[in-house]
C-alpha cells in the first residue's frame, strides 16, 4: 500500500489509463504547461500539477493545451467522445461551467437519450471547486449542486487519494459523461492507497465512522470537517454514523436510509449555499422515504446564501466548520 497526495492520485490514474487505453486523451488550459512561454512544455503541468509528465510521455496528439475557453474545451470533449475517444477535459475552476452549460446540460448529458441509446459519450470533465484558498467569489464556488440536478450526468466528489484512484478509474472506463469534482483544498492531502487495478463503483457510499446516535452526510472536503466533529462528539459518548456519499448522481440512497433508520437523526454538511442544494435534496429524500424513523428535525450545516467572501476571516466564517457540525449534532440529540 503506497502513500500519495490527492493530486498525485489524479495524475497517476490518468497516466495509467492512457497506457491501458489509447483512446484516452487529455485536454484543457495549460495541461501541457508553459507551452508558448519561457518555461516551455512541462513547466507547470496545469496550475494544480495534475498533468505534469503526461505531455512528455504521451505527446502532443494525446495531451492538448487549449485556448482559455471552457465552452470550447467541453465542446471539443463532446466531439471527441462521440467519435470514439475517451477525453479527460480539465476546467481549472468549476466556477466557469456557466459558459459551457449548453455543452454539458443540453448536449453531452442527453446524447445517449436523444439517440435512443445508439451512441455513447464517455467524456470525463474534471474541475477544481470549493473555498478556503482566498481565491474570491469567482474562483471558490461549488458546482455539484448545479450538476447533480442535470439528468444524464454522473457527479463524483472524492474526499481521499484512495477514492480518487478508484472512482477516476470507474469514470474513465465507463460510457457516460462524468463530472469529476476535485476540491482544491484537498490536492496536497496525503493518504494510503491500495496497490493493484481496482475500482470503486458509483452509488457506493463509504462509512467513515460508525455510531447509532446521529447520521451525518458529507462529500469532498466536508468529510474531513464532519470527521473532526464526530471525533469531538465521541469524547462525550456520542456515536456518529458519518457517511461519505462519494457520488451525488447516482446516489447511494440505501446507505442513507439504512443509517437514518438506525439513528433517527440526520445532519447534512454541504459547502454550497442552502437554497436548491444537495443538502435540501438529501433532506427531502429522507423526509419523504424515512419520515417515520426521524426523532428530530433534520439539520443542515451549509454556507450562507451569499457569494464566497475574499477576506480570509470572512471566508473562514462562511465555510462550515467542525464546531458548526458538532453543534448541529448536539442540537438533534437535544430535541424533544
Amino acid at each position: 500500500m503506497a502513500k500519495m497526495m490527492y493530486r498525485d492520485a489524479v495524475r497517476l490514474t490518468i497516466a495509467e489509463e492512457m497506457e491501458r487505453d489509447e483512446s484516452v486523451v487529455v485536454l484543457g488550459e495549460d495541461v501541457v504547461g508553459g507551452m508558448g512561454t519561457d518555461g516551455g512544455p512541462e513547466a507547470i503541468g496545469g496550475i494544480w500539477s495534475t498533468s505534469t509528465g503526461l505531455f512528455d510521455k504521451f505527446g502532443a496528439n494525446r495531451v492538448i493545451d487549449t485556448p482559455i475557453s471552457e465552452s470550447a474545451i467541453v465542446g471539443a470533449a463532446a466531439g471527441l467522445a462521440l467519435s470514439g475517444k475517451r477525453p479527460v477535459a480539465e476546467l481549472m475552476f468549476a466556477d466557469f461551467i456557466g459558459v459551457s452549460l449548453d455543452q454539458i446540460w443540453n448536449q453531452i448529458g442527453k446524447f445517449r437519450y436523444m439517440f435512443g441509446g445508439k451512441t455513447r459519450c464517455p467524456a470525463v470533465i474534471r474541475m477544481a471547486y470549493g473555498g478556503g484558498y482566498n481565491a474570491a467569489a469567482q474562483h471558490s464556488q461549488c458546482a455539484h449542486q448545479i450538476l447533480t440536478g442535470m439528468a444524464g450526468l454522473k457527479v463524483v466528489m472524492p474526499s481521499t487519494p484512495e477514492d480518487v484512484r478508484g472512482l477516476l478509474r470507474t469514470a474513465l472506463r465507463g460510457d457516460d459523461p462524468v463530472m469529476f469534482l476535485e476540491h482544491k483544498a484537498l490536492y496536497a492531502v496525503e493518504g494510503e492507497v491500495p496497490d493493484g487495478d481496482w475500482t470503486i463503483p458509483f452509488a457506493h457510499a463509504r462509512q467513515v465512522t460508525s455510531g447509532e446516535d446521529v447520521t451525518v452526510l458529507a462529500t469532498g472536503l466536508m468529510v474531513g470537517i464532519a470527521e473532526a466533529a464526530a471525533e469531538a462528539a465521541a469524547e462525550d459518548g456520542i456515536g456518529v454514523d458519518l457517511i461519505d456519499l462519494r457520488t451525488t448522481s447516482p446516489l447511494d440512497e440505501e446507505a442513507i436510509l439504512d443509517s437514518v433508520e438506525v439513528t433517527g437523526r440526520l445532519v447534512i454538511v454541504d459547502e454550497a449555499p442552502p437554497r436548491c442544494s444537495l443538502a435540501t435534496d438529501l433532506a427531502a429524500l429522507v423526509a419523504n422515504k424515512a419520515f417515520s424513523s426521524l426523532k428530530a428535525p433534520i439539520e443542515m450545516v451549509t454556507a450562507p446564501h451569499t457569494p464566497v467572501p475574499f477576506a480570509s476571516e470572512l471566508e473562514q466564517a462562511y465555510l462550515p466548520s467542525p464546531d458548526d457540525v458538532e453543534a448541529a449534532v448536539r442540537k438533534t440529540l437535544a430535541y424533544r
